[in-house]
């Protein structure tokens, strides 16, 4: 019969969020522990001091990425940036704060008394 293995991961797996992050953490393992890297599931960031360095590291993670094939999306990548956001925060190479549209947002919403409060409860 033979044995069947997945070619990428599937959606509706309970434990699949979990394997992703543990595979990805083993994968990336020294650029995580040297602090030049952060992997959330499949977001990753990479942080250098000088343009050189980020080059060198970029090149240093898709190297490890080609002989596993784990693909990457061009259309979602943004290189050389000074500031970007990430799960709601604005994270640059000086301070970490949180979206200021997502604060907004949060302002914004009316004021819910008890009885509104028990349906989203």
């Amino acid at each position: 019969m033979g044995i069947y293995e997945y070619p990428r991961m599937p959606f509706g797996i309970k434990n699949a969020p979990a394997h992703f992050q543990r595979m990805m953490d083993t994968i990336f393992q020294d650029e995580i522990l040297e602090g030049r890297m952060v992997v959330y599931i499949d977001d990753i960031i990479l942080y250098s001091e000088t343009w050189e360095d980020h080059v060198q590291l970029i090149d240093r993670v898709l190297s490890k990425c080609t002989p596993i094939n784990l693909k990457i999306s061009l259309k979602k990548c943004n290189f050389g940036q000074k500031e970007l956001l990430a799960l709601g925060h604005k994270v640059s190479g000086l301070s970490l704060a949180i979206d200021h549209n997502k604060v907004v947002a949060v302002l914004q919403k009316p004021h819910m008394g008890p009885p509104i409060m028990n349906v989203y409860v």
